[in-house]
């Protein structure tokens, strides 16, 4: 019997939220959407809430969510042998036609083996039967690299939703068998079906998708929205159980043309598009009727041509605005006015790397007098808190790059202690340092992971001078856990297999030797660029030689000019 205690809180969740309702059932097909991390996590992903709008609005499907137990209800359910249900009806994963994974963390990937144990589904793509739904898997991870899930997923939506569930949903409506459903999907242009593939072989003995057995393409092909406007994508459902409970949350613009070689967004989400002024003028009136405070989503929100006109008009309607984070070199004092006046304390700017080499080597396009006018730009607005991120370990980063970095937190730092005294409010500068992770499809792909050991330096010195600065905190992610997004990131179908031993709290250098799997090989060395890597499957539309010259013109700390609207270069517009 159903934990009662697990219901009840679920019906607490489902009261307190407002918004999209999951449609009724009979005669539409049923699609679990499963995020797998918490209900917080979930709630705050855009992405996520807007799947489940698109599946809700179309009359022939109904869409309800399911969610990684809190530690505590995860402990509940195996403590009463209670199975996954969804939060809407409580029904449980295998009533579903279809179960539909959004991920966009490749660490997520360790709560897969909870999250089918529980949902009672085989883990195994080979295991499951006629009997069993077909198991997709969408989000940023689908199309980055989907070969370390090759194994689990029965298919994979390569591209924007708003483009490829319309075909799909149709073929799914035809009720043919499963095998027949499966050949019709890879037909479908930014579906990846790793069934209708033979397997690769690599030479340290991976697995990867080879050539297609029927008549799916050779290589599966990015799909993206050409017009914006069409697809609303704002927080269909509102809770105050998130991270961003206080905001309406909106995506203004998708796409980012400015060419950050280690950015994997910048790359996957090619072109640049923008939504237009009318449009998200009337979805902050609506947002507006929900939340006091509009959060505007995108990769690069400051980069939106309209940004100015779109603020005033939600201070004139008594609304606040909020941003992830602001562009350096494109930051006016009017729009930092703009979010003092919603109630900003705490900002954040990327100069990425501390040394004008490494800024050049990245196409930041950046130069400290703009990091220092920017950030009097933010204490001259009366904000309170900065926060800055860093990248370290970046390809051929040395001890003269890292003494740079710590003269530009200095100089910073500096600043920002004058902008409080000066207000006679000392606030805080917060250093968000991340291990580089050379991401696939990105210039970088081929480069090496920085040693653990070579992190752990770059951490002790930073933690050094930290120690040195008034009212400033450090966060720098693990070590460890960059060893293990960058294997998951990059890795071949093996991956799969080490997935429940690594959930349960195994280290992935002990993994990895059992499965005989060389990780020193995975990360730590430089690739060849004709080499077959294991994403290779996925065309993002970038041509490879493109990226191929950007992997070289990091190396020279050469630079490459942004996009342009008439820029057929990348080959993503021709």
């Amino acid at each position: 019997m159903a934990s009662q205690k697990l219901i009840k809180k679920a019906r607490r969740r489902l009261a307190e939220e407002t918004g999209c309702r999951a449609n009724p059932w009979g005669g539409r097909l049923s699609v679990a959407l499963v995020f797998p991390n918490t209900y917080a996590q979930a709630m705050s992903n855009l992405g996520f809430l807007t799947v489940y709008q698109l599946l809700n609005n179309r009359e022939d499907c109904l869409a309800e969510r399911f969610f990684l137990p809190d530690p505590a209800d995860l402990r509940e359910h195996r403590r009463t042998d209670t199975p996954l249900f969804s939060l809407e009806s409580g029904r449980s994963l295998t009533d579903f036609d279809l179960v539909a994974f959004s991920i966009s963390f490749e660490n997520d990937y360790l709560n897969l083996p909870t999250l089918f144990e529980l949902g009672r589904l085989p883990l195994w793509r080979r295991e499951r039967t006629r009997r069993h739904p077909l198991v997709v898997c969408g989000g940023v991870c689908a199309f980055l690299n989907p070969e370390p899930l090759a194994d689990i997923m029965d298919l994979f939506v390569v591209g924007e939703g708003e483009v490829i569930l319309p075909p799909m949903l149709e073929v799914l409506q035809t009720g043919s068998g499963r095998q027949e459903l499966l050949e019709e999907l890879s037909r479908i242009p930014g579906v990846y079906v790793p069934a209708a593939y033979g397997e690769r072989l690599l030479a340290d003995g991976g697995r990867m998708a080879g050539d297609p057995l029927g008549g799916a393409p050779a290589r599966v092909r990015r799909q993206w929205l050409r017009d914006l406007d069409v697809h609303p994508t704002v927080a269909a459902v509102q809770t105050r159980q998130t991270e961003f409970g206080d905001m309406y949350l909106m995506e203004v613009s998708r796409g980012c043309g400015r060419g950050c070689r280690f950015c994997a967004a910048g790359y996957l989400y090619l072109p640049p598009r923008e939504r237009s002024l009318d449009r998200l003028a009337r979805q902050a009136e609506q947002g507006l009727c929900h939340r006091e405070r509009i959060g505007l989503v995108g990769a690069a929100v400051s980069d939106y041509s309209r940004l100015e006109e779109l603020s005033r008009l939600i201070l004139e309607r008594q609304g606040c605005i909020s941003v992830a984070s602001l562009r350096i070199d494109s930051l006016t004092a009017d729009e930092v006015a703009t979010l003092h006046a919603s109630g900003h304390k705490t900002l954040a700017l990327a100069p990425e790397a501390g040394s004008q080499r490494l800024r050049d080597a990245i196409n930041k396009q950046l130069t400290e007098e703009q990091i220092l006018r920017a950030v009097d730009l933010l204490g001259e607005a009366g904000i309170q808190n900065l926060k800055l991120y860093f990248l370290v370990g970046l390809p051929g980063e040395s001890e003269a790059d890292l003494d740079e970095t710590e003269a530009l937190i200095a100089a910073i730092h500096r600043r920002w202690q004058e902008h409080g005294r000066h207000r006679g409010q000392m606030g805080r500068l917060i250093l968000s340092v991340n291990p580089f992770i050379p991401k696939p499809v990105t210039p970088l792909q081929w480069m090496p992971l920085a040693r653990p050991e070579t992190l752990k330096r770059a951490r002790k010195r930073l933690r050094d001078l930290v120690g040195r600065l008034a009212n400033t905190e450090l966060n720098f992610e693990s070590p460890r856990s960059a060893l293990l997004q960058a294997f998951l990131s990059r890795a071949d179908r093996r991956a799969a297999g080490l997935l429940p031993d690594l959930a349960a709290g195994r280290h992935l250098e002990d993994c990895c030797r059992e499965a005989g799997i060389d990780l020193a090989a995975q990360l730590y060395r430089e690739r060849a660029g004709d080499e077959p890597l294991p994403w290779d499957i996925v065309d993002i539309g970038v041509d490879r030689a493109v990226l191929l010259e950007e992997y070289r013109r990091y190396c020279a700390g050469r630079l490459t000019p942004p996009c342009r609207p008439d820029c057929r270069r990348c080959g993503v517009c021709g």
